[in-house]
């Protein structure tokens, strides 16, 4: 899962949103790091999704 990291700083992973809701096998994950003082709530960044083959919204998971 997430690895341990010096200080604020720790790493968390990012999963499709539109991915998980179409059904299809197989599923699209990013490993970021974010500062846990200044990020308090879930992290939303847009990444490329492979198997769909175009940008989509990543939200963090647990």
């Amino acid at each position: 899962m997430a690895k341990k990291a010096k200080g604020n700083r720790i790493q968390v992973i990012m999963e499709c949103t539109e991915h998980k809701a179409t059904g299809l096998p197989g599923t699209s994950r990013y490993i970021t790091t974010k500062n846990r003082k200044n990020t308090t709530g879930r992290l939303e960044l847009k990444k490329y999704n492979p198997v769909l083959r175009k940008v989509t919204l990543h939200k963090e998971i647990k």
